[in-house]
């Protein structure tokens, strides 16, 4: 065991791992990250990192895991804002997820991209956080359609779909600088808030 090992109680490695490979994929690519590298940067030895991760999918899978638990502490605490009007919150909610994508794009994709989700490849971790937030949206939908935000008349479920998929296509166009760039996230943002608001003249609730 080394001395830097030894410093660290269980929890602390853990998430000094995860920090630390977020960083080299944020930085290089996730093609860069491996787990001997990973305890290389940390200062630990490849047992250490093995015994947190079984494999560089299983790492992947935390990283991605934790994004889900940051992006629904952050609408948590927008939505939890007792001094802002639901229409405040749900444009702040838009505008959040799209920089929350445009500033950790290697995270971003992760989360909602093939290399983990296709082929069953996310673990059980990142299941047990992702599916939720989901759900957390689909209720989000469903509580701006009683307080007349979102259209009533749409089945809440389809209703997230959509509006999740407009703002992830937009996050999507900004990190792969396709036809769009980070000048025009706040337009395209309040664009979208536009458009889904089914009464404009209603929405100081």
């Amino acid at each position: 065991m080394t001395s830097n090992e030894a410093s660290y109680h269980h929890g602390n490695l853990r998430n000094s791992l995860l920090a630390s490979a977020s960083t080299i994929i944020q930085e290089s690519g996730i093609e860069a990250l491996s787990l001997r590298k990973l305890a290389e940067r940390v200062g630990v030895s490849r047992t250490a990192a093995y015994h947190h991760f079984k494999d560089k999918n299983d790492l992947l899978s935390a990283i991605a895991a934790q994004g889900f638990i940051t992006w629904q502490q952050q609408a948590e605490e927008t939505f939890g804002k007792p001094s802002h009007s639901s229409k405040e919150k749900y444009q702040k909610f838009v505008h959040d997820y799209v920089q929350f994508a445009y500033q950790n794009p290697a995270m971003y994709q992760l989360m909602f991209g093939s290399r983990l989700w296709k082929n069953n490849q996310s673990s059980d971790e990142l299941k047990s956080v992702a599916y939720p937030s989901f759900q957390y949206q689909v209720n989000l939908v469903k509580n701006l359609q009683a307080k007349g935000l979102l259209p009533q008349s749409e089945n809440s479920l389809r209703l997230a779909q959509v509006t999740w998929a407009t703002l992830h296509g937009i996050a999507q166009l900004v990190i792969d600088g396709i036809y769009a760039d980070a000048n025009h996230l706040d337009e395209m943002c309040q664009c979208a808030v536009n458009l889904f608001l089914d009464t404009p003249s209603k929405n100081n609730m």
